[in-house]
Formats: C-alpha cells, structure tokens, sequence
C-alpha cells in the first residue's frame, strides 16, 4: 500500500474539464482519507461521473492536480503523463461502472482472473485461486463457470467488483453502479459495497441511493453545474443542508427525507 499524505489517499486539486465549449468540472477539489467513502451526489449533468473519471484518468483534465497514494498527475496541458506513469496511476485504482463491462465470451472466472493473468502477468494457478477467493467474496462462487448472459444484473454487477478487486487497487470508484438495476437486485450490490466500506475500502461512490449514501460514506459532497457546492458529514449534508441548490435536489426523495427526519 502506497504511502498517504496525512492520512489521504486522494487528493483532487482545482480540477478542470471541459468537453468542446461545455464546461464540466470548474475547479474541483477534494480529499479522501484513506480507508473512508464519499459519496458524491447530485443532479444529471452536474459533473459526478466526470469527476470520477478524472481521478483515474479515464477523462484527462485541461488543469489540475490528482494525487493517488504517492503518486501525483499534473494535468496542466503540455505535462500529460507518459504511457508508462498513466498505466501505473491507473493500476492504484479499480473502477466498477454502471454497465457492468464484462468480457461477454468469458465466464465470470475468466472475466475476475483476467487483469492478474495477462496485466500482472500472475501465473494461471495463482490467478485463478485469487479470482475464486473474489468470487467466494461477493457470493458467487456457484457461479464461476458461468457467462455474463446466463446471470442476473445484480450478479454480474457482483462479478464486475470481484474483477477490480482482482486487480488489488488502492480505491475502488463506483459510477452509479446500481442505476441500471432492478430494484429487487440493488441490495445484492449495496451488501457487497457495504462490506468493504466496513472493511477499510477508500471509496468514492456516485450514488442516487441517499439512505446509502448516509448508511455507508463518511463524507457527503453535493455537486450542481460543475462544482461542489456542499459538503460534509451525511447527518449535516443529508439531514440539515444548508445550500438551496441541496436542499431543492434533496427534496425529490420524499420518502428518504421523511425517513431521516423521524431518525433524528
């Protein structure tokens, strides 16, 4: 594990994206501490999804520092890191999106001992052993030999974050990874999220599901056209915001609002 620098274990910097003339990040910054979640919240189009895709690098912001671990990107323009330091800066994160991206032609095996087998170069025994443990780990280990098609969402979902486990990543992102899910799936999916928030998982979860945003993150952050405009603990962001734009988007969910209120 990768040294922290005062206990965060990532660190976002005045962060800056644009795609074409539409600007979708507006000097974010934030911090994670190492064995915490976040939970970023917010309307479509607000810059949540973006902002995950920065902090690994799958979008490359114009201006900005991210910082995972001991290692540091400038993306200022001009310093756009070489292959070799973006690979590795890459591998100190696993991402679980919300369409799950798995190898249809594999089984749910093949799809977790992938990335150890041909990206760490693991010998095939080791490989496997590990994949299983995941799998075992997400409850799934009936169902190794099975293939993406012949398992549900919320299984394949399990499957996808056995798969960046694999990989042993110092964070794990997840983009709304229970959108594209039946209702009845969704809790499979928390569980297992669940669980490694308990377990000291640095995490930053793009979420619509407050009562879990409230449930499992140590951090709150609210985002509106771009920027974070509230953040905080889940009790204050969730229960007592302060922000109108916060305040209006928590008033959609009338039945998490009512549920919180009569906790307090």
């Amino acid at each position: 594990m990768a040294a922290t620098q005062n206990g965060t274990m990532i660190e976002v910097s005045d962060l800056w994206k644009a795609f074409g003339p539409l600007q979708v990040l507006k000097g974010i910054s934030l911090e994670v501490r190492k064995g915490s979640a976040v939970a970023l919240i917010g309307p479509s189009g607000s810059g949540k999804s973006t902002l995950l895709r920065c902090i690994n690098l799958l979008e490359m912001p114009e201006r900005g520092r991210v910082r995972v671990g001991d290692q540091m990107i400038d993306c200022a323009r001009g310093k756009l890191p070489a292959d070799k330091e973006l690979a590795s800066f890459r591998a100190r994160t696993g991402m679980v999106f919300q369409l799950f991206n798995l190898f249809p032609h594999m089984t749910a095996l093949q799809n977790v001992s992938a990335g150890p087998l041909y990206v760490k170069r693991m010998p095939h025994g080791e490989a496997k052993e590990l994949a299983m443990g995941l799998l075992a780990k997400v409850d799934l280990a009936d169902k190794a030999d099975a293939y993406p098609s012949h398992l549900s969402g919320g299984q394949r979902q399990r499957v996808a974050i056995a798969r960046a486990l694999a990989m042993r990543p110092e964070v794990l992102l997840f983009d709304e990874v229970t959108s594209a899910l039946d209702p009845e799936l969704v809790g499979e999916v928390l569980d297992v999220i669940r669980s490694l928030a308990d377990e000291g998982m640095t995490m930053v979860l793009v979420t619509h599901e407050m009562g879990f945003a409230h449930e499992v993150a140590k951090t709150v952050a609210f985002m509106s056209d771009g920027a974070i405009v509230e953040i905080g603990a889940p009790h204050d962001v969730l229960g007592q915001p302060k922000n109108p734009r916060t305040q209006a988007f928590l008033a959609r969910f009338h039945s998490f609002t009512r549920t919180f209120a009569g906790t307090r």
